[in-house]
């Protein structure tokens, strides 16, 4: 019956004359999220989205992974004269299953000859005269019968199916992205992505102390995350970190065995973020949640690089993050038992308050630009 959907952005509608920037770049990603389906046009006006599509049950699951999109409703269309929009009405409560319905309005529209409310009580009137066991409730219904007059037609729906709200991917420039093998990294990848950054990934392997496997693991973290960034794809750098955890080990500060490692992430993602015009590092860090994730140590680690480092998870415990996890679909890969360069090699006793001068200390015993420049150089890029 609908081959019409309709789509509400929230606040880029707020965005006063660079709203048409971010509604062409919602556009953009909706293009490609639909990518294969039968679509046979997108229409623009204020605040609405409208698609022409065949198979309106498949456009709405692929828009619900579209940043931006606050809601979509399947929506009968028709043109403004008052019988073709009662016999709207009813086709739309005869497609419901609801005992109790109520009528709601709006008339942006104001050449149209009837007022809101008169135009309800008229729709009610005819859908309880025409759909048998329906009855009004205006308080709790069933179904909300919802009409829209607007210049080019009515429109009448029953369901809005929720969207992931926030920006459209990609208009709030690149970030880069510190991808472990964890629960925490692709929520945080996952909550830039709603503010509108476009994800790049770096993953950090250690071949032979870690795994194919868990290459694999972030490559197919990656992959989830590229069905949120507008364009279904998931860039990823892979960063051979062998030597520089060989290194390490040889140091004699076992205690500040992460604290270094840490620095030399960032001081590589630092690197791979100028090369390729990313603003920002992202890190899936929780204050308190391990030894690298105090203030002291976030401090220290901070310390090598004058990029900005975004932490959306900053101020979130553990259960708010797995439960992001499980609903984005990260969080059953996030567990599988193959351990990542972050785990093979923490010490016993991880210092949980390391200064600078610690960590410069313990850095002088290694090769820290020859180290950086050899990882950075072979870094190898996915396209997930």
């Amino acid at each position: 019956m609908y081959h019409l959907l309709l789509v509400r952005y929230g606040e880029i509608s707020l965005k006063g004359r660079n709203r048409k920037m971010f509604e062409d770049l919602l556009i953009r990603n909706i293009n490609a999220a639909l990518e294969g389906l039968s679509i046979q046009s997108i229409s623009k006006t204020f605040g609405r989205l409208y698609i022409e599509t065949e198979n309106w049950q498949e456009a709405a699951a692929r828009l619900g992974k579209v940043f931006g999109i606050v809601s979509v409703s399947p929506v009968l269309r028709t043109e403004l004269d008052l019988e073709a929009i009662e016999e709207a009405a009813v086709r739309v409560m005869e497609d419901t299953k609801a005992k109790t319905f109520k009528v709601e309005t709006r008339r942006p529209n104001k050449n149209f000859p009837m007022s809101s409310p008169e135009l309800s009580q008229m729709l009610g009137g005819h859908v309880l005269r025409s759909v048998p066991g329906l009855r009004v409730d205006v308080h709790t219904p069933d179904v909300t019968l919802n009409v829209e007059i607007r210049r080019e037609g009515a429109y009448l729906y029953s369901q809005i199916v929720p969207g992931l709200g926030g920006l459209p991917a990609g208009v709030s420039g690149k970030g880069l992205l510190l991808l472990s093998g964890g629960i925490d990294s692709p929520v945080a990848g996952f909550l830039s992505l709603k503010r509108g950054v476009a994800v790049e990934g770096l993953h950090f392997h250690s071949y032979p102390f870690t795994t194919e496997r868990s290459k694999e693991k972030a490559v197919e973290l990656g992959r989830i995350l590229g069905q949120y960034t507008g364009t279904r794809k998931f860039p990823l750098w892979i960063c051979h970190f062998t030597e520089i955890q060989k290194a390490i080990q040889g140091v004699p500060f076992p205690s500040l065995r992460i604290t270094l490692m840490r620095r030399f992430m960032m001081r590589i993602g630092t690197e791979l973020a100028k090369e390729k015009n990313a603003y920002a590092l992202i890190t899936g860090d929780s204050l308190g949640q391990v030894a690298s994730q105090t203030m002291e140590s976030i401090f220290t680690i901070n310390a090598v690089t004058n990029m900005p480092i975004y932490r959306p998870l900053i101020g979130m415990d553990k259960s708010e993050i797995v439960e992001i996890a499980r609903r984005i679909g990260t969080y059953e890969t996030s567990i599988l038992p193959y351990d990542d360069c972050c785990t093979v090699f923490v010490p016993k006793n991880p210092a949980t308050r390391p200064t600078v001068e610690q960590a410069l200390e313990a850095e002088s015993h290694l090769d820290v630009a020859g180290l950086v420049e050899e990882a950075v150089a072979r870094t190898e890029y996915l396209e997930v």
